[in-house]
């Protein structure tokens, strides 16, 4: 009996280490964020503040092209026929009717914007200028949903600082890209709230997922800079993405804001 009883006692307390230690495993839980798309949760959030409205500062299309905006932009780009190319926040297809030209018959475009209304308008444009080698596709914050080993080259213009989920969206992206392709970067160097984002932060945060900067140029016609970047060895996994020593920017002061 007394043996049994000491049987009993050391199960008792064998429980009841293990309900403590659960315990205190549930108290050192991470929060979840709610607000943050569940596909994104495993992905560090960016130390930044992010534009939450589209910008029109970059001007008209006419304006666009008395500048020869998207001519500079493509040649820096080496936007050849028969590439495959994909255009993301896409919007209106400033880019992505000049791109469908420069690719011509035997090249690909792939517009893709997150806002359902933009492609319907983009879509009506396609069909009324016959751009029969254009696609267009719904994409989310996180996630631009493009197909593997697809893209030559894959352009963020005047966007980036708008995406809420930059590390998951550029983890996303990248097996996009064909051996030796490219993605092509458009923006202007000012808080990432005011619609823009500095140069090194924008370097340091693609670098920490496994990209290498291989072009950077300020042009007048792009209302800021070109930045191209490449693939450099494997890409992390989201747990082992580390973005430290990305400088923060500042968000404006409510008196810049307008």
């Amino acid at each position: 009996m007394r043996l049994s009883s000491r049987l009993v006692c050391r199960a008792a307390i064998a429980v009841s280490t293990l309900a403590l230690g659960l315990a205190l495993g549930a108290c050192h839980r991470e929060p979840v964020d709610e607000s943050r798309p569940e596909t994104a949760r495993a992905f560090p959030v960016a130390d930044r503040p992010i534009s939450k409205t589209p910008d029109g500062a970059v001007g008209t299309e006419v304006q666009r092209d008395s500048m020869n905006e998207a001519q500079v932009v493509m040649d820096l780009a080496r936007i050849e026929p028969g590439m495959s190319v994909a255009d993301l926040g896409a919007g209106e297809g400033y880019y992505t009717v000049r791109l469908a030209q420069r690719v011509g018959s035997k090249g690909r475009v792939l517009a893709e914007d997150i806002d359902r209304e933009a492609n319907e308008r983009l879509g009506n444009r396609v069909m009324r200028e016959e751009l029969e080698n254009v696609s267009i596709k719904l994409g989310t914050q996180d996630d631009p949903k493009l197909p593997e080993n697809s893209f030559d080259r894959v352009f963020l213009v005047h966007m980036y600082h708008e995406v809420t989920e930059p590390y998951a969206f550029l983890w996303r992206l990248r097996p996009a890209l064909r051996k030796g392709g490219r993605v092509v970067v458009v923006d202007v160097d000012r808080a990432s709230d005011s619609h823009g984002i500095p140069p090194q932060l924008l370097f340091c945060e693609f670098a920490s997922l496994g990209f290498r900067l291989t072009e950077f140029v300020r042009k007048p016609e792009l209302q800021g800079y070109y930045a191209q970047f490449e693939v450099a060895g494997a890409r992390p996994e989201p747990a082992n993405i580390v973005p430290s020593g990305c400088p923060a920017t500042p968000r404006r002061k409510s008196s810049e804001r307008q």
